[in-house]
């Protein structure tokens, strides 16, 4: 029978706890990889990578290349340094994302432009991306090192694609899914399909693992979508209302500016552009959002996106692994609730 994303109503909250458990002893060797190839002689490489890695990330990444080998009873060790270089990527990107964007925080502290400089990030990050490499190599298959390096390739593209967006209203929906598609759920698709890759496993099952990532990634992107604008500083670990200022055209903005009247477009161009970034501006897009549906609307589209993640696991047999999968997209989508 297909598992499907219940409400909430009377059940536990979802977490990532089961796969956690799931995956404890190969996720301390993972993180034994990531403390040993961040360091360097060069002692701020260390103590800036190592501000954002200690950061209380919940290296969700890594954690599903762990339990996708799990599901496929990989016995080997090859996807400890393999799940490092995913979060290696991972880190990266968000040190340069911070640089691009300006944020000040990230999980509640200050980001590493904001201690450091953007010039002192972007190199790290640039060393960061290096290493994942280097893991790549060391592991030697080719088709793992095109499937991470592509994702590396796809993300990059995405985060240019979406700065050629930023403040402009009329992106269409179709447009931000695909760069959402790039810049977040490349990661997610790459480091689920490399598990199949280390197990051995034919096309099929690299192509259900990928589907399984790529879903659950533009979930994850949607309700962090919606959430800038339903939640606050303390349980984002950034400043509600972020996207707004920043002229981030998200799909909460698109659709409710498809949907509103000449004033309520009006108001979406001159937010975008940076003329309307009060709070009591911020307050009356809040109330656009809700009273168009866009909120709802964003989130019965991540609902439906984490639908498809897990009825990519259909072909799998049931068992801790799976279940611990399954729960991961009910811990995505339920963040917005």
């Amino acid at each position: 029978m297909t598992a499907t994303i219940h409400s909430l109503g009377g059940k536990a909250a979802p977490s990532l706890d089961a796969m956690i458990h799931l995956v404890s002893s190969d996720l301390n060797r993972v993180n034994a990889v990531i403390l040993e190839r961040m360091q360097s002689e060069v002692v701020l490489i260390p103590e800036l990578a190592g501000h954002l890695i200690a950061g209380g990330g919940k290296r969700m990444r890594p954690m599903l290349t762990l339990a996708c080998a799990r599901l496929l009873d990989y016995g080997g060790d090859r996807h400890h340094k393999l799940a490092a270089a995913v979060e290696f990527i991972h880190t990266a990107t968000l040190l340069h994302d911070d640089v691009v964007d300006g944020s000040g925080l990230r999980r509640g502290k200050r980001t590493a432009n904001i201690i450091w400089g953007n010039p002192a990030s972007v190199l790290v990050g640039d060393f960061l991306f290096s290493r994942s490499f280097e893991l790549m190599v060391e592991d030697g298959s080719l088709k793992v090192l095109r499937i991470l390096s592509r994702a590396s390739s796809i993300i990059a593209e995405g985060e240019v694609d979406q700065l050629t967006a930023q403040r402009r209203v009329e992106t269409r929906e179709d447009h931000y899914l695909a760069i959402i598609n790039a810049k977040t759920a490349a990661l997610f698709a790459a480091a689920c399909r490399i598990a199949a890759v280390v197990a051995e496993r034919d096309e099929a099952v690299e192509e259900a693992l990928d589907s399984y990532g790529r879903n659950l990634g533009i979930a994850f992107q949607l309700i962090d979508d919606a959430i800038d604008y339903a939640s606050d500083a303390e349980t984002m670990g950034k400043g509600v209302g972020d996207d707004f200022r920043d002229g981030k055209v998200t799909l909460p903005v698109i659709l409710a500016h498809a949907r509103g009247n000449a004033d309520d477009r009006l108001f979406w161009k001159e937010a975008m552009q940076g003329s309307r970034v009060s709070d009591a501006d911020l307050a009356h897009a809040i109330s656009l959002l809700h009273g168009t549906g866009a909120l709802d609307d964003t989130l019965e589209r991540a609902r439906h996106y984490g639908q498809r993640a897990i009825d990519a696991l259909g072909p799998f047999p049931g068992g801790a692994a799976k279940s611990a999968l399954i729960e991961a997209v009910e811990f995505a989508i339920s963040r917005a609730y």
